[in-house]
């Protein structure tokens, strides 16, 4: 079921070792690989040179560590023979006059290849030429080992015979360290995952440092990089060594093990190959340079293990958990909305801006940012023209904030109803005022444009738009009403956002508490009157769904192309919780019909800052046809 959506379970083993005790160390490899089968995981791999250990030094002189080195293959083999799981074990292996650093692939007994180690260290710490040859030195492309004869060298991929896109190479340690590893063109020759055998020791700064290069290349070569390296148990005559263990994702870490422990300990994640291919095949630049290598590519058998997902996905993707992050987040983008604003006044050398108020989040938003984007000019807030124009859905509450949060920045208001205009209008085109249909609210929100656009020329100023990426993706804007602007600040921030960004501004405000009355105001465009007690009766949510969800789904439909059975399929897992089976395939149905069918709205949106890796712009990064249909989108999620 998930290898179908293109997730396999990876993992990295640090066993418990004796340094020169092959007996010991293979029981341990071996306990480990069955336990790591157990939990479903389909490859993994443990620290170079794990059967012996790699601070042997000079036993690696001995013929007896050698030879009992293959005997413990041997063992290792017998023992997996029944297990689905391809293990990968770093071992000396002794050929052609020569002895080489290695990692054995093995599958249900089987040899599948063995890959030797190109750079060896030979500065600082390292003695590694004293023992090894590098692989440049390898005279031929297999070598018999326990009697089979299995591939030699490098250019190794090993590849799914079921789904192609699965396919693994392996380097070993300095090889990630060098100026041009081998995981480089292992990947643009299609290996999607990278497992690295590696033995590095631990100083002052080189963990951090360590976790960056493994991100590093994993984002470089948009690939899953799985990452093991050598255990305390390792020999501390010079050194110390912390079994440092990582599985990155195109540059995330999703599973790191604590370092410095004594026993064996095994992580491991579920990685998303589509995901991988998604973004490759999307970055014009990844197959730029044309590199024809004479790679061998092993056939494997993946089995499909997962049972549930142990990955776990954000419910808010474009909102980071940690504080910190969030808050420094929060800052950045602020900076940047207010800086295309503000390069835009000076562009156009206008000092004025006119922006409707409405008491909710998104105006409000957009406000602090024309106030953050005046602060960065030196511009008096007087000159913008916040106004304010009550209609027939109204209530008191937001009026209220509205008129508060601009006399509390300082800003000119300005009060317009809208309301007798309105019914002339509806007067003209025949519509009854008792009519409450989709013709009587948008000539609301149509007249409140047309009065910021003729005020703006009145004032000769901007009128800054309010909408947000979230209402783009669903259409939930008026054509030419609040879809229009002269500028768009919010356009790419989503609904999620915006909330934790008045919120952060809130928490560094003194005046807040009209802010914070704001963020705990339903979501409601106001364009149906009131109940008798003045209370909003139309929220937003309850017509196109929760924000939360429409969000997630927008991060995964957009962001990798994730198809529809694949997000109802991580919005299951991720908000199994909060919202049924039921709930979320409705939702995630509506998302899909209002994405395809309101996208002639976005083919001719306003300027306005792309602010995260999502943006609905007709000039960007979305170049969608207005009559494109959603025919088999909406199929596969009916048939499910």
């Amino acid at each position: 079921m998930y290898k179908e959506h293109g997730f396999v379970r990876v993992g990295a083993i640090i066993p418990k070792l004796k340094v020169a005790n092959i007996s010991f160390n293979t029981n341990e490899i071996v306990k480990e690989i069955k336990k790591a089968s157990e939990l479903g995981i389909s490859i993994v791999t443990t620290p170079e040179l794990s059967l012996t250990g790699y601070t042997c030094a000079d036993l690696f002189h001995q013929d007896i560590l050698i030879e009992e080195s293959l005997e413990g293959l041997k063992k290792i083999q017998k023992s997996t023979k029944a297990l689905d799981i391809i293990s990968i074990i770093g071992m000396p292996i002794r050929t052609e006059n020569q002895l080489f650093n290695t990692a054995v692939v093995l599958q249900k007994g089987k040899i599948l290849g063995v890959i030797p180690k190109t750079y060896i260290p030979n500065y600082g710490e390292f003695y590694e030429r004293r023992w090894f040859a590098s692989s440049i030195n390898c005279k031929k492309d297999t070598i018999v080992l326990n009697g089979e004869e299995v591939p030699l060298g490098t250019n190794l991929i090993f590849q799914d015979s079921e789904n192609q896109d699965i396919r693994f190479a392996i380097e070993i340690c300095e090889d990630l360290w060098a100026p041009n590893p081998p995981s480089i063109r292992h990947c643009l020759n299609g290996a999607t995952i990278i497992f690295n055998l590696s033995a590095s020791n631990e100083v002052i700064g080189k963990y951090q440092y360590r976790k960056n290069l493994v991100n590093g290349q994993s984002s470089k070569t948009i690939s899953a990089y799985i990452y093991a390296s050598s255990g305390a148990n390792e020999s501390t005559t010079d050194l110390v060594f912390g079994g440092h263990a990582m599985i990155s994702e195109y540059g995330s870490i999703l599973e790191e093990n604590k370092r410095f422990n004594f026993d064996s300990n095994l992580i491991y994640s579920d990685i998303d190959i589509k995901k991988i291919i998604n973004y490759r095949t999307r970055d014009i630049s990844y197959m730029g340079v044309n590199t024809k290598e004479d790679y061998r590519y092993i056939n494997i058998s993946v089995k499909d293990n997962i049972f549930s997902l142990k990955r776990q996905y954000e419910e808010y993707p474009f909102v980071p958990t940690d504080d910190l992050k969030r808050d420094e987040r929060c800052e950045e983008i602020l900076t940047i909305q207010a800086t295309g604003l503000a390069k835009r006044l000076l562009h156009t050398n206008i000092k004025k801006t006119v922006i409707g108020i409405s008491g909710g989040l998104d105006s409000t938003l957009a406000f602090l940012v024309v106030i953050e984007a005046y602060k960065r000019l030196g511009i008096s807030n007087d000159n913008i023209v916040a106004v304010t124009m009550p209609g027939f859905g109204t209530t008191d509450r937001t009026y209220q904030n509205a008129c508060k949060l601009v006399k509390e920045y300082g800003a000119t208001l300005k009060e317009i109803s809208i309301k007798e205009a309105c019914l002339v209008h509806m007067k003209d085109i025949g519509l009854d005022k008792s009519d409450r249909s989709i013709a009587y609210e948008n000539s609301q929100a149509r007249e409140r444009t047309q009065i910021l656009m003729d005020l703006a020329n009145k004032e000769d100023g901007l009128v800054i738009g309010t909408g947000d990426l979230s209402e783009l993706a669903l259409g939930w804007c008026t054509y030419n009403g609040d879809h229009m602007s002269m500028y768009a600040v919010n356009s790419s921030i989503p609904k999620t956002l915006v909330r934790h960004l008045v919120e952060w501004i809130a928490k560094n405000n003194k005046n807040n508490n009209t802010l914070y009355d704001i963020l705990n105001t339903p979501i409601s465009p106001e364009l149906l009157p009131p109940d008798q007690y003045g209370n909003i009766v139309q929220e937003t949510e309850n017509t196109v769904g929760p924000y939360v969800l429409h969000d997630f789904f927008l991060y995964h439909f957009l962001r990798y192309g994730a198809t529809p059975e694949k997000v109802y399929l991580l919005a299951l897992h991720t908000f199994s919780n909060k919202f049924s089976k039921e709930e979320i395939k409705k939702w995630l149905i509506i998302f899909i019909q209002r994405f395809f069918n309101q996208q002639f709205k976005r083919s001719c949106l306003p300027d306005g800052p792309k602010v995260g890796t999502i943006s609905l712009s007709p000039r960007g990064d979305l170049r969608m046809p207005s009559d494109a249909d959603a025919g088999i989108w909406i199929k596969k999620l009916k048939n499910m």
